[in-house]
């Protein structure tokens, strides 16, 4: 999504202008990375999912499934420092997407972020969302915050804002500490010191 890919940009900035290094993207180490990717390819792949009554359920578990290996992955790694930030925004996004079989997206606020060009959000074929009524649940953590960023709409949660936020002070606290200039656990060749 634009707004967050516009969240890692701010943060990744504001750490270099305070002393960070982008070098030390290559050093990030997170316990169970791998579940990032098994997540996102399970949101994927709800899109290709038939049109058929069984796809319904399948594409909800689906993307449950996804939330709770993200969940699991943080908490592999909630000694990070913004970790738990970003899991609880995770945990709320999952516990109203499970009580209402989707992310409820309020139509108000998909209207003013379309920039009043769209009264009724187009929610078919997607898995994920559902239209926020009179029987949503738990309306508070849902998709009812309108956003604008260069000409592009998005309706988001309080969920996404926390998932943001840790993502955002994770992502500041790796650039900024001291480089690793020695793998964990590399092997290291004796040097001409060694003694027969």
């Amino acid at each position: 999504m634009l707004w967050l890919a516009i969240v890692v940009f701010a943060a990744l900035a504001i750490a270099v202008l305070r002393g960070g290094r982008l070098v030390n993207l290559g050093d990030i180490e997170l316990g169970w990375g791998w579940l990032l990717f098994v997540a996102l390819g399970l949101q994927l792949g709800t899109r290709f999912l038939p049109d058929e009554s069984w796809a319904d359920w399948v594409g909800v578990m689906m993307v449950l499934v996804s939330f709770a290996l993200l969940m699991a992955m943080v908490l592999r790694n909630r000694s990070k420092p913004g970790m738990w930030i970003a899991g609880l925004g995770v945990l709320m996004n999952f516990i109203v997407i499970a009580a209402n079989g989707g992310m409820p997206v309020l139509a108000g606020a998909a209207e003013v972020a379309s920039g009043f060009t769209v009264a009724d959000p187009d929610l078919s074929g997607s898995f994920k969302h559902v239209p926020l009524d009179a029987s949503s649940q738990l309306t508070f953590f849902a998709d009812v915050i309108p956003l604008r960023l260069i000409g592009i709409g998005e309706v988001i949660s309080l969920g996404d804002i926390l998932l943001a936020l840790g993502l955002g002070v994770f992502l500041e606290h790796e650039l900024r500490r001291p480089r690793r200039y020695f793998k964990r656990g590399a092997q290291a060749e004796p040097g001409s010191a060694r003694r027969p």
